[in-house]
């Protein structure tokens, strides 16, 4: 398992009402801070920062199609050349990562196929390369190369 260090961020936290939010710099926009949401900005920020991941080429909550079902995928990282390549599914804290959250993930790959499947609870990281057919758990992060 890989466990990321989170690197400090100035993250934009206010209270409306009741809820407190946060703001998603990359989708531009306020959003409800929830266990989930709090890991999905501390692993962008893992990516960009520590990771070097370009910022402009990572999606975060698009909506895409299973089979007939309307999901969102947490985060998706794009290619040089803008073709998918890596999805991540973020869990909060308190879940573990089970096989049933490696299933999730692998159900998006169906809707959008991906050589590199990540899932993580903020605390633990496991990350899946898949070639053609093949699964296999990785030891390291994959770095986000210029080519192919």
């Amino acid at each position: 398992m890989i466990n990321p260090d989170y690197p400090k961020h100035p993250y934009r936290i206010k209270t409306e009402g009741e809820r407190s939010v946060i703001f998603d710099e990359l989708r531009r926009i306020w959003v409800k801070l929830t266990p989930e949401e709090w890991v999905r900005q501390n692993f962008i920020q893992w990516l960009v920062q520590i990771n070097k991941y370009p910022a402009a080429m990572i999606a975060v909550e698009k909506e895409i199609m299973v089979h007939e079902l309307s999901k969102r995928f947490d985060i998706l990282v794009y290619d040089m050349f803008h073709n998918p390549w890596m999805m991540v599914e973020c869990k909060a804290q308190t879940v573990p990562l089970t096989e049933k959250v490696l299933m999730q993930v692998l159900r998006y790959n169906i809707a959008v196929p991906v050589p590199y499947l990540v899932i993580t609870n903020g605390i633990d990281c496991r990350v899946v390369e898949k070639k053609d057919r093949e699964v296999k758990w990785m030891e390291f992060f994959p770095a986000y190369t210029k080519t192919r």
